[in-house]
């Protein structure tokens, strides 16, 4: 059985848009944005969605700010991690 191809957790984009914005695809390797990715998503309960209007349009501006920010130091946690441990790069 396989679900819907549009089925997808909404912390991805928002963890991939931090990366964008501190610009660590233009700095790191894609091996390290992997495990970073990985790192960060871990973090998180899962939010998954369908169609990104629909988080879009039904989410109170005050929880989506506390996603970004779940998001931000997620990312931030998982920076610090695979920086610490050079070594554990390659998961």
């Amino acid at each position: 059985m396989k679900l819907d191809d549009d089925i997808h957790n909404y912390y991805e984009s928002l963890v991939l848009e931090r990366i964008e914005a501190l610009g660590l695809t233009k700095t790191k390797s894609n091996d390290y944005l992997a495990d970073l990715c990985c790192l960060a998503l871990n973090q998180m309960s899962p939010r998954y969605i369908r169609y990104e209007v629909d988080m879009s349009f039904y989410l109170p501006a005050s929880e989506r700010q506390q996603m970004q920010m779940n998001a931000q130091n997620a990312v931030s946690k998982g920076m610090e991690y695979l920086d610490n441990h050079p070594d554990k790069n390659k998961m």
